[in-house]
């Protein structure tokens, strides 16, 4: 993968990802049906252009990159009217309470950014990301999450984010070894999802940076990302789970949708739609405007959305394609189930906003002088 590519989805995967803490509780598994894996793809036609990555993180989020030669932004598509879902979530979103910004906000009370920084972040919903390579844990880890959220009455949004070769190979490199192993990590992971609702941004970077991989090794990734679909949903059928989309300066629509077709994105056995912007920048009426028209090229049933990383959108991409903790950004719409926008399903902080892209601070951590600098622009 080209380096720029690589270096921007990986720092946002890295500085967005939330890992929910190891309590080493053992697997704890559930019993849940059976799904069969799918036959491997059949080889793809020529693959696409060069297409960004994502960044490792400890626990934090990783990156989303962004391509060498972005696409034009396109303009935002007129409103239609939303269309009733066959099961939709509640209004309320779930803020985990083991967060790096949580520990900042309980560790430093008189710094004189602790109020704006508890206020614009801290008290938001985001993302919790499982980024590690952990099978014997995760599925206590996952239920730890799912369970809080169930008991408040609120859904929470999980990233799982441990597909082989993620990143190609750059910033967040790392994962399971194989997808037999991916294939049976995404078991335990779906063993703790519970019952009640829930969301699954399911392997940032995993459709939109396929190009580093052979035809034969992108029908191999489909094939697991389809399969992880459906044993997802069919371990909870009140999850609703999204596939990558990249991002509107990244892959062309239907070059995109044609890749989300493959991994499963069209078929509700797997797929309730796709997600987008994951750590990255570009503005919200570019991502509805782009997601519609993934939409419209992948086809399938009509109740399909779309889900928008919003956390640090609130002033565009920056110029020449920056990628890495860029000045001058700032924090984008709050986290929201109720967007008003036709088959947009949700507005979410997949990324917490504070967690270095790896300029400002280490990779994936917490820095307060970065969130500071998004929370008050």
């Amino acid at each position: 993968m080209v380096a720029a590519a690589s270096v921007v989805v990986a720092a946002g995967s890295v500085a967005g990802v939330l890992s929910a803490f190891d309590d080493r509780r053992g697997p704890d598994r559930a019993q849940r049906p059976v799904v069969s894996a799918s036959p491997r793809l059949a080889p793809l036609p020529a693959a696409p252009s060069v297409s960004p990555s994502v960044t490792g993180s400890a626990s934090p989020t990783p990156a989303t990159s962004a391509p060498v030669a972005p696409s034009p932004t396109p303009s935002p598509s007129r409103p239609r009217k939303k269309q009733e879902r066959t099961s939709r979530v509640s209004a309320r979103l779930y803020r985990h309470p083991d967060s790096q910004v949580l520990d900042w906000v309980r560790d430093n009370s008189g710094d004189p950014r602790h109020a704006v920084i508890a206020s614009r972040i801290a008290d938001q919903p985001a993302a919790v990301w499982f980024a590690d390579y952990s099978p014997d844990t995760l599925t206590a880890r996952v239920a730890a999450v799912t369970s809080g959220g169930a008991a408040l009455g609120r859904v929470p949004v999980l990233v799982p984010y441990a597909i082989p070769g993620r990143d190609c190979g750059g910033y967040s490199q790392g994962g399971a070894p194989d997808l037999d192993a991916y294939d049976a990590w995404i078991d335990r992971f779906a063993d703790g999802l519970g019952s009640g609702e829930v969301i699954v941004v399911l392997e940032p970077d995993s459709v939109a940076q396929a190009a580093c991989l052979s035809a034969g090794e992108r029908a191999d990734r489909f094939a697991s990302l389809a399969r992880a679909g459906r044993v997802l949903k069919a371990a909870n059928p009140r999850a609703r789970v999204y596939f990558d989309a990249g991002h509107s300066g990244w892959n062309a629509p239907g070059q995109q949708a044609a890749w989300l077709r493959q991994a499963g994105a069209a078929s509700p056995a797997s797929s309730d739609g796709i997600f987008s912007n994951v750590s990255n920048f570009h503005t919200t009426a570019d991502e509805v405007a782009y997601d519609r028209r993934v939409l419209d090229a992948l086809g399938g049933p009509a109740g399909l959305g779309a889900v928008i990383d919003t956390s640090r959108n609130g002033n565009g991409a920056p110029p020449g394609g920056t990628w890495c903790d860029p000045a001058g950004r700032k924090l984008g719409r709050t986290p929201t189930l109720s967007t008003g926008e036709d088959r947009i399903d949700a507005y979410l902080w997949v990324k917490l906003p504070g967690e270095s892209d790896g300029c400002k601070g280490k990779p994936g951590t917490f820095t307060a002088s970065y969130a500071y600098d998004l929370a008050s622009s």
